[in-house]
């Protein structure tokens, strides 16, 4: 039996947020894409201040996407976000070979019931995801997607602007300006 190779650290990762559950400033610079200070002077308050415009305003920004992803570590549902972007990494997909190997190990790992990062979709949306996945293309994932999508600019992107993660990162921002 073969483990996945983000296994292993995931589950560190998990067993780390159930020792130390924050929802703190702290938990999203230590996940910024670059190192946190100077990602800090490149982000602005008015680009965060963006993010409580829209939903894909955030999602349309690394560090929006770092600060959502943090915050949905402390509520232990990072896995809707892993997999809209999974989703829209899929369908930069060029390769048909690829395609279908994609296509699985997305479905294995998200959307197949036990999956190892489950997200919560209807059955009848996964079994229409099941059936299009017997023949990928690049469009096989956008019912789950945008049920996932749906769900998470319902459900965590309010809570999230409400959280300590993104006031303090507001603050932070304020701050650099003064």
């Amino acid at each position: 039996l073969r483990t996945p190779a983000w296994g292993n650290r995931g589950m560190r990762t998990r067993l780390g947020c159930l020792s130390h559950k924050s929802d703190s400033y702290n938990d999203f610079t230590a996940i910024l894409p670059d190192k946190p200070n100077r990602a800090l002077k490149r982000l602005s308050t008015e680009e965060a201040t963006r993010w409580a415009d829209s939903f894909d305003s955030l999602l349309s920004h690394k560090y929006g996407v770092a600060a959502f992803r943090a915050f949905l570590k402390t509520e232990f549902s990072e896995e809707n976000l892993e997999f809209w972007l999974a989703c829209e990494e899929f369908k930069k997909t060029r390769s048909t070979t690829k395609l279908a190997s994609k296509a699985h190990r997305i479905f294995e790992e998200f959307i197949d019931v036990q999956a190892p990062r489950e997200v919560n979709i209807d059955f009848q949306t996964r079994e229409v995801t099941r059936n299009n996945v017997q023949e990928p293309s690049l469009s096989c994932f956008d019912q789950a997607q945008g049920k996932v999508h749906s769900l998470m600019e319902k459900d965590s992107y309010p809570r999230f602007l409400r959280s300590k993660i993104y006031t303090d990162l507001l603050t932070q921002t304020q701050r650099r300006l003064s």
